[in-house]
């Protein structure tokens, strides 16, 4: 299609006019549609009306409340970021870095801008949970807004663009994860930006703007994206060049010099980072955190990269293969398994169905935005759905809330194209058997949990089946009651997921790998109580109450482990910070979730002996006895009973047992509050 043909369609008065996707003969209006809906076809959307405002205001309200509710009960969340977001408030080096303490001995494992809001928020507001944990929760918002604003643009219209976000919101996962402090939420807020982008170039293509601006955009955010999480952010790149490439209103040529300038956008804003830290001196900055050889190629390429994909990453704890493992049976159906269908699996199948006949049933050039909006999103969940279920690597169920858009714009979009084809039986016939699907679905996976309302499941069976059998005949129901019907099917579809969600906002979450759902907390996966992998109930492993309050806890203390942060106690804070300010390091710890509880009660540097996993080669044995030597480390914080722990063994060549080893051989040992305690400044 060429550019001229493309702008007289769009300008011409039936395009104005003609709805592509609605039938000769509606019966009844969208649910949610106004009377000023707008053609799927148009250029330029109308202004909203002021019910669409208020009805935006209400769905991002309610997601906030959904969001922040009882924020603070969660503690430190992954105190593993919590730390890292502690010493970027307290140096900017570390801030740059993404270091685990103030004085950068080591980075976190990911690349760090999901971690500069938080140390902003912790800079100008205080350690607190609900300083580490606010960003996260905002950028939910954001993602549902911009998602909403996304698909009205796609359709015209405000429902879908309301269901859409609504979906988006209710996904279980979604709600751990925008509650939550790992890098998740600011990957899907920047990849939604991106989806916006790259349809709104596609958009301007087509009536003379100027596409390239928006295409670069769409790169550069993909480029920060990478920034946050790393290649997962590429998952989403199939997608976005197959919409630019097969509908802009461009020439062949065009197309391709805009795509590489979104190239060139895309690596600008990953690579500055990048090769700043490649350049930087080695000896001048923190080591790389989950690197073997202090490289951020490394870490990109193998530990968080391709590593990923085949089980091969260097320095992990272990890993899954083609037929299970530690991270779960890899396959097909994986997103619907024990560990992962609660949190995301819902309205999978809805999406996939709804967004291929929508494809169909959105023929013809005028309805080419509706075309676009639904090849990218389904390109979106089928590449990234699809590596998540055979990568063989590390994977946590929670990875998952990189679904949730996509989820949420197809059942949209899909919903609204089907819905307005009511007239043609094959439209509703694939309406009704794609609620009677989505209820059996929600069936299944709430009966997994047989002590969750079990009433729930029945009610949406009978009711999704009943709405079902009427949709198939709606073009012969009246108005009202077609409307009605319309709305039972949407209840009988969001019921499961958005009860797991209010169940998640309501658990408190602590540990490396939380889950949604009623009976999570920071487990190992779904079902995993508050206390999580070992661990010890939420704010109270972290040394916080439900508002968030930072120092020990009066009891006991606990070192932690590889999931979860340890645990100080007001005798241990206070020894770690006597004369604090003559020490580099408080104290050193092996593996970050055992250094980070402790940095968090003192608000001072613990050293992260081998990082997340303890298998980081760094220190190595000789640059730790010489920073004894130099007294730049007070206290040596056991594992256990005085033994190693953190990350197991080291892939590096046992650096962590090694200095463990040498630290029990050369200094004596004491218990505080059932933690074992080594002062290297004596012996």
């Amino acid at each position: 299609m060429t550019t001229e043909t493309t702008s007289s369609v769009l300008s011409s008065r039936d395009a104005a006019t003609a709805d592509p996707v609605t039938p000769r003969r509606p019966r009844l209006a969208l649910p949610f549609a106004g009377r000023g809906r707008q053609p799927a076809s148009a250029a330029l959307p109308r202004p909203p009306e002021p019910w669409e405002r208020w009805a935006l205001v209400g769905l991002l309200v309610a997601t906030a409340l959904l969001y922040l509710w009882g924020l603070g009960a969660s503690g430190w969340a992954n105190s593993f970021y919590s730390a890292a977001a502690q010493a970027g408030s307290e140096s900017w080096k570390a801030f740059f870095f993404g270091s685990s303490d103030a004085a950068n001995s080591i980075t976190v494992d990911k690349t760090p801008l999901a971690l500069w809001p938080m140390g902003l928020s912790v800079r100008i507001f205080g350690l607190s949970s609900w300083s580490i944990l606010v960003p996260q929760a905002l950028e939910g918002v954001a993602a549902v807004g911009l998602l909403y604003a996304t698909v009205r643009r796609t359709t015209g219209s405000a429902g879908a663009g309301l269901l859409a976000g609504a979906v988006m919101a209710l996904t279980p996962v979604a709600v751990l994860m925008f509650r939550f402090n790992n890098p998740d939420a600011m990957l899907v807020l920047l990849l939604v930006g991106s989806a916006y982008a790259t349809l709104r170039a596609v958009e301007a293509s087509h009536v003379g703007g100027r596409a390239v601006r928006w295409l670069v955009l769409a790169g550069a955010l993909v480029g920060l994206a990478f920034l946050a999480k790393m290649l997962q952010s590429f998952l989403v790149l199939p997608a976005l060049i197959a919409v630019y490439a097969l509908f802009a209103g461009v020439s062949w040529q065009r197309r391709i010099l805009h795509l590489l300038a979104a190239a060139a956008g895309l690596v600008l804003a990953a690579g500055w980072w990048i090769a700043i830290v490649s350049l930087w001196p080695a000896t001048a900055r923190p080591y790389i955190g989950g690197s073997q050889h202090n490289s951020i190629l490394e870490l990109t390429l193998g530990y968080n990269g391709f590593g990923r994909l085949d089980g091969s990453e260097t320095g992990s704890v272990g890993g899954g293969n083609t037929t299970g493992g530690q991270w779960g049976a890899t396959g097909l159906f994986r997103m619907f398994g024990s560990e992962v269908g609660t949190q995301v699996a819902w309205l999978i199948p809805a999406a996939l169905v709804l967004g291929l006949a929508g494809l169909w049933f959105a023929r013809g050039r005028s309805a080419l935005p509706v075309r676009a909006g639904l090849t990218l999103w389904l390109g979106w969940l089928l590449v990234t759905g699809l590596t998540f279920s055979f990568m063989a690597g590390i994977f946590h169920p929670y990875y998952t809330v990189a679904l949730a858009p996509a989820l949420g714009a197809l059942v949209g979009i899909g919903a609204l194209v089907l819905w307005r084809h009511r007239d043609s039986l094959v439209a509703t016939g694939v309406l009704g058997f794609t609620t009677a699907l989505t209820a059996a679905l929600s069936y299944e996976l709430l009966a997994r949990d047989a002590s969750w309302h079990p009433w729930l499941r029945y009610a949406v069976l009978v009711v999704g089946f009943v709405s079902a059998a009427l949709i198939v005949g709606v073009h012969h129901l009246p108005r009202r009651f077609g409307i009605a019907v319309a709305a039972a099917a949407l209840l009988a579809g969001l019921a499961g997921p958005t009860s797991y969600s209010i169940a998640t906002a309501a658990t408190p979450h602590a540990g490396s790998i939380p889950s949604a759902g009623p009976s999570s907390g920071s487990g190992f996966g779904p079902g995993g109580g508050p206390g999580g992998f070992g661990g010890t109930p939420a704010g109270a492993a972290n040394g916080t109450g439900p508002g968030g309050t930072t120092g020990g806890t009066t009891g006991g203390a606990s070192p932690g482990g590889l999931l979860d942060g340890s645990t100080s106690s007001s005798t241990l804070t206070a020894l770690l910070e006597t004369d604090a300010s003559s020490y580099t390091w408080v104290a050193a710890a092996v593996g970050s979730n055992s250094a980070a509880g402790y940095q968090l009660a003192t608000q001072q540097p613990v050293m992260a002996i081998g990082g997340f996993n303890g298998s980081d080669p760094s220190p190595t044995l000789a640059q730790f006895e010489q920073w004894v030597k130099d007294g730049k480390i007070h206290y040596f914080i056991a594992q256990g009973n005085g033994g190693f722990g953190g990350g197991g063994p080291s892939a590096g060549g046992g650096t962590s047992a090694e200095i463990s080893t040498w630290v029990e051989a050369t200094f004596t040992a004491q218990t505080i509050d059932g933690v074992t305690v080594y002062d290297l400044t004596t012996g």
